[in-house]
């Protein structure tokens, strides 16, 4: 099996050779589909980055929405609104004021990779694994595209499954 570095480098590769706008589409109608998301009234969704599924059509719906901003070593939660800064991993930010992790329901997380057992690699920060460790009640769904949907994935003992995997 791969280390996760070098399935990171795999990962991103593919991702380039993907038809994203229609993977995102398929995305966010999935999303809508199951039950974690028709349940959720206060959801935190990811801001895509390139090359990333981009679920901000998600925003249409009738939700509260909220964004991570990354303070130190921790992922605080932070309401969406269009006024966004990049931050120093150059992804888009929320300029809003954090608040309790507690009246999130769902989240929805990105990954560069997601396995059958519900285990996810991300970009290596470790910033959602931390978060929802510290927020076991918090639902999770991460969309990934079949291509990088895999059989298994190296683990640590800090990495946190996911609820759901919207495969597309």
């Amino acid at each position: 099996m791969d280390n996760k570095t070098d399935l990171r480098v795999r990962a991103k590769s593919i991702r380039k050779t993907l038809d994203i706008t229609r993977l995102s589409e398929q995305a966010a109608a999935k999303i809508r589909q199951t039950e974690l998301y028709k349940n959720a009234k206060n959801v935190l969704i990811f801001y895509p980055m390139q090359y990333e599924i981009n679920l901000l059509e998600l925003l249409e719906d009738d939700k509260k929405f909220y964004l991570p901003k990354v303070c130190g070593n921790e992922l605080l939660v932070c309401p969406y609104s269009e006024n966004l800064i990049k931050s120093e991993f150059n992804v888009c930010e929320p300029c809003s004021n954090p608040v309790t992790a507690e009246i999130i329901e769902l989240a929805i997380v990105p990954a560069l990779m997601a396995d059958k057992s519900g285990y996810r690699l991300g970009y290596g920060g470790g910033f959602y694994d931390r978060f929802l460790s510290a927020n076991t009640h918090i639902k999770t769904i991460v969309p990934i595209a079949k291509e990088l949907f895999v059989d298994e994935l190296p683990r640590d003992e800090f990495d946190v499954k996911v609820d759901y995997a919207v495969i597309v």
